[in-house]
């Protein structure tokens, strides 16, 4: 995986919508900044928050216009069976498929991936996806 911290609007990186595993983070000073960003890109693909305010996790769950969403987790949608495609210019086709394959390819569903460290056991900023153990 490739990770390119401190990622602003008119880099390739933050302009081009790429596959693979590719991790950039946009840095913003407020929520408001955040959300704004998100929902003007033209790509609605998938988005992640790293926050220990739940209050902040959920409002931005519900107010991003993007179909796959990470709380304190980079890769939203780790698993083949969940959704994926995006919307705006991110979307695959004229009708793209969420889910099931299609058992609700009209719906526009949004899948949220969260995860919250233990309560007292904060340590550093975590970009590794949980194992089940």
């Amino acid at each position: 995986m490739s990770l390119f911290d401190h990622v602003t609007p008119g880099m390739d990186i933050y302009n081009e919508e790429i596959f693979g595993p590719v991790l950039g983070m946009v840095r913003v000073e407020t929520y408001d900044e955040a959300i704004r960003l998100v929902n003007s890109h033209k790509y609605a693909n998938g988005t992640a928050i790293f926050t220990t305010d739940g209050g902040a996790a959920r409002r931005y769950q519900l107010e991003v216009e993007v179909p796959m969403v990470g709380v304190n987790v980079p890769i939203p949608v780790p698993a083949g069976y969940l959704s994926f495609s995006g919307a705006k210019e991110s979307a695959l086709g004229d009708l793209p498929m969420r889910g099931e394959d299609g058992l609700r390819f009209f719906s526009r569903l949004k899948e949220v991936t969260i995860r919250w460290p233990e309560p007292g056991k904060q340590g550093p900023l975590s970009l590794v996806f949980p194992a089940n153990r």
